[in-house]
């Protein structure tokens, strides 16, 4: 039971990243239903900007770890942000009625984004300064850490942050009028390009805020540490239901989880097995997700 519950903790807190990456996704993906293959990448560019903005902090004698922390988080996202909508512009928006050549476009963006963080930063790990020392609480043999506490209740406030925005504002509105008719929407006066480069922006600031934590929690990051949590996240938007922003949330939470549990009671090898082995199961049994909804194509 103490196994369990400890792991419990462990893949919330993970499972706080996979669904902040997995936001990026279902929105692009409910607007122009592209699978943006580059946005693992982003979430590491937003992690080495971090790693940066520490370095110069440091170099200027900022010491204070929570306005360190702040700075990097404000610099990382706000810099990925326009990262994503340059990408967006570049690599997508001529391509938007080309259905194979913006997944080709999408794959080199990837890549492109890759490899330049390879020339620019290192092929070797890079380690993230240790600015959190808090121990958290311990409940029994189950224990917390501070920056576990952190990562959650941020990555919550942030999730609901973009919820309110979508629901509760007029971009918001017209992202969702986006997702159900662009043509419609674009005879309403909404400028499409740009409700769109807002959903990259908004989406890659996001993953410029977990690349940045993840820097943190793990201590450590690689130019290729894009590669893998992002088809996870893509795994956790696939299970929660792609195009649907609670579904992200909930999928990324569970497979986490998930992955905790395979890690606690079988191996930490056995973990890329559950999260890929659940996609394959989700697009056989159910590929519109937990909550995602049947949509019916009209010839």
């Amino acid at each position: 039971m103490t196994v369990a519950l400890q792991q419990l903790v462990n893949g919330l807190t993970v499972g706080a990243f996979y669904a902040l990456i997995a936001l990026g996704y279902t929105m692009v993906y409910g607007i122009i239903r592209l699978i943006n293959f580059a946005h693992g990448d982003i979430y590491a560019v937003g992690a080495f900007l971090g790693l940066s903005t520490y370095g110069l902090l440091r170099l200027l004698h900022v010491d204070n770890p929570i306005l360190t922390t702040l700075l990097g988080l404000v610099v990382s996202m706000g810099c990925t942000g326009l990262l994503g909508m340059l990408v967006y512009r570049v690599a997508y928006r001529p391509l938007l009625h080309a259905r194979l050549s913006i997944l080709i476009s999408a794959i080199g963006a990837s890549l492109t984004l890759e490899y330049g963080l390879f020339l620019i930063y290192s092929p070797s790990f890079l380690v993230y300064p240790h600015l959190f020392d808090s121990p958290g609480m311990a409940l029994g043999d189950i224990s917390v850490s501070g920056l576990q506490i952190i990562i959650f209740v941020s990555g919550l406030v942030l999730m609901t942050a973009l919820y309110v925005v979508v629901h509760r504002t007029k971009i918001g509105m017209a992202m969702r009028a986006l997702a159900i008719n662009q043509d419609a929407a674009r005879l309403m006066g909404i400028d499409v390009n740009r409700v769109i480069a807002v959903t990259f922006f908004l989406g890659s600031t996001l993953a410029a805020f977990a690349g940045v934590l993840t820097g943190l929690y793990y201590s450590q990051i690689s130019f290729l540490m894009g590669f893998l949590i992002g088809l996870k996240a893509f795994t956790a938007a696939v299970l929660g239901g792609i195009g649907n922003i609670p579904g992200a949330v909930v999928g990324g939470f569970l497979l986490g989880v998930l992955e905790g549990l395979a890690a606690g009671y079988f191996s930490s090898r056995w973990k890329d097995v559950v999260a890929f082995g659940i996609l394959i199961v989700i697009l056989v049994v159910r590929p519109r997700g937990l909550l995602g909804e049947r949509v019916v194509e009209r010839m």
